[in-house]
This record gives C-alpha cells, structure tokens and sequence, in this order.
C-alpha cells in the first residue's frame, strides 16, 4: 500500500472544491455571439449559445433525459417554426429544411423580433456582416429562396413586406390580438 506523502499536498483548499466563475450567453445570432465574445474576453470562461435548447442538451447530465418527455406527440398546428443552429435547419412539426448560412442567419434575425419591421440595411448588416454595402437586391434574394423553403415546411410564418419600411416574420396562423 502507497504511502500518501503529506508534505506535496498544498494547504489550503482542493482547488478541485473551488468555485470557478462561467459566464453563459443565449445570442441567437452569429454576430452577436461575436460581439459577446469580444466584449467579455478575458472576464471569464464564457460559453456561448445559440438558443436555450442548445444549452440543454450541452449541460444535460449524459443517461439522463433534459427533461419530461411528452405523453402524446405534439399536434403539428401547435409547433412552432424552430431553427436548429447546430445543424443549420428549420423545423415544423415532422418537416424539416436544410438553410444555408445566409438564410440561417436571416431567419434568426427576424425571428429574434418577429413584431419588429427591419429595414433592408439592418437585415444586410446583420446577415452579410458588412457596413456601407447594404444592397437590397441581395436581401430579396435570399427572402426569397428563404419564402419557399418557408413553404415546403407547410408553416403559416413568412416574411412579409412593409411597403417603404422593410420585412418582418409573421405567422399568419395565429390571430392578431388588438382593438378593433
């Protein structure tokens, strides 16, 4: 039996036993995750995300479910529209789209906001990642080519147009609620 030599442990407590700080951060988009990484270098360890789910599965305790599995599928009327950051997908009910980046990172911009009306420079700044460029040609491309994936998937969300303001998600399954 192996003798413990008492004078190479350190005093003090085990660091193992420590407290280390982690700072976590759900940013739906790329580039703020960027900015957050940029903002919070060096203050702590940082883990960054891109939705809550993601976070759930990076932190689920392995043999372990994240959470109560549902008795009954979901009815696919319920499901909401759900980007898969990970994989670069959209999902709906039992559908599911690949995206490329641009049309992930677009979708996850107004989806971030869906009541929000973006302007056609926000939306290129925040897809294309570049100032001063701003061309609309590229962003009604890509709404788009992002309209008819919409499509395939059988949802009642798209991108609409406000004439001489910009673009915004809406889900024309659902009601408005307001006066009138």
């Amino acid at each position: 039996m192996a003798e413990v030599d008492e004078s190479a442990v350190p005093d003090g407590p085990d660091p193992a036993e420590e407290l280390y700080p982690l700072v976590i951060a759900v940013a739906p988009s790329p580039a703020e995750r960027l900015r957050l990484a940029e903002r919070l270098d060096g203050i702590a360890p940082l883990l960054l995300v891109a939705d809550v789910d993601e976070l759930r599965r990076l932190i689920a305790i392995p043999g372990q479910l994240p959470g109560p599995a549902p008795a009954d599928p979901p009815d696919p009327a319920d499901d909401a529209l759900l980007i898969d950051s990970a994989r670069s997908t959209a999902r709906y009910g039992d559908r599911e789209v690949a995206l490329t980046r641009l049309e992930h990172d677009l979708l996850t911009c107004l989806k971030a906001e869906p009541v929000r009306v973006w302007s056609y420079a926000e939306l290129h700044r925040s897809v294309w990642r570049d100032e001063g460029l701003e061309r609309r040609a590229d962003v009604q491309s890509l709404v788009k080519r992002l309209r008819r994936k919409l499509g395939e998937l059988g949802t009642g969300v798209t991108i609409d147009a406000v004439r001489g303001v910009g673009l915004r998600l809406t889900d024309h399954r659902r009601p408005r609620v307001g006066g009138g």
